[in-house]
């Protein structure tokens, strides 16, 4: 770093500081700006999710600097943080891994999703305005193109952004909540079963039917297609679960 060194001033100088105080707009917060731990972050966040680290797999920090360009500081504070959402566990002998999902784990994630969501949906249909439902149509629309294209990371993407809205417009704050401290484990379920037969087109038309019920203020009907297409995305995941396991156990 270079240090600037200023020459003493005769003894009663008053330097002009106001013409020396720089514009506030050289103050100004870029919010939209992210950390390299944040970057670091989503980047292994997104690597377990896909499926880049099978489950199990070991995180070897040296790797890890090597693979991402930064450092083992940065790597071991990520590595924390991705345990603390279930996505990263630490063995005894070897370390971080990629945490196994566990079925019973995963009944019971859903289970509360079902009803957290279906909650929210009877909440959101009975106060809905048509700007909310114009929010949810159009990321839903944008959801359902990235299906099409199989453009996995804009489907989870938008589809967390969809429940943020809904929860919102449903006024349920604590929900959403919790909500998010599941989400990288529920993204990396969505991830499991996107490819499966009929995921997108039958998610499609129960996430229609939610919204026509949305739109007429059924709260009612919302909750029930909320419930059903948890009850489907949960058997969905569970059984590509199994199939994952097999496919660990056989390789």
């Amino acid at each position: 770093m270079a240090f600037h060194v200023c020459a003493r001033r005769p003894a009663g100088h008053r330097p002009n500081t106001v013409s020396r105080v720089p514009p506030m707009q050289d103050l100004k917060i870029d919010r939209n700006a992210k950390t390299l731990r944040e970057l670091t972050l989503d980047k292994l966040r997104g690597a377990i999710v896909q499926g880049y680290f099978r489950p199990g797999a070991r995180l070897v920090e040296r790797t890890l600097c090597d693979e991402l360009g930064v450092s083992r500081t940065v790597v071991r504070e990520v590595l924390r943080h991705l345990e603390t959402e279930g996505l990263v566990e630490t063995v005894s002998r070897q370390g971080p891994v990629v945490a196994r999902l566990d079925p019973a784990q995963v009944g019971e994630i859903y289970e509360l999703r079902g009803l957290l969501e279906a909650n929210a949906a009877r909440a959101c249909a009975e106060g809905a305005t048509p700007e909310v439902v114009r929010q949810l149509r159009e990321v839903r629309a944008v959801i359902e193109d990235a299906f099409e294209k199989q453009d996995l990371p804009r489907v989870l993407e938008y589809t967390e952004r969809f429940y943020e809205t809904l929860f919102e417009a449903a006024g349920k704050q604590v929900s959403l909540t919790v909500v998010k401290t599941l989400n990288a484990r529920i993204n990396r379920l969505r991830a499991l079963t996107i490819a499966m037969p009929g995921r997108g087109g039958d998610s499609n038309t129960e996430m229609n039917r939610l919204l026509d019920a949305i739109e007429r203020r059924d709260g009612d009907a919302a909750s029930a297609a909320s419930a059903a297409h948890i009850k489907r995305v949960s058997e969905l995941a569970l059984s590509a679960l199994a199939q994952q396991d097999e496919a660990v156990s056989d390789g």
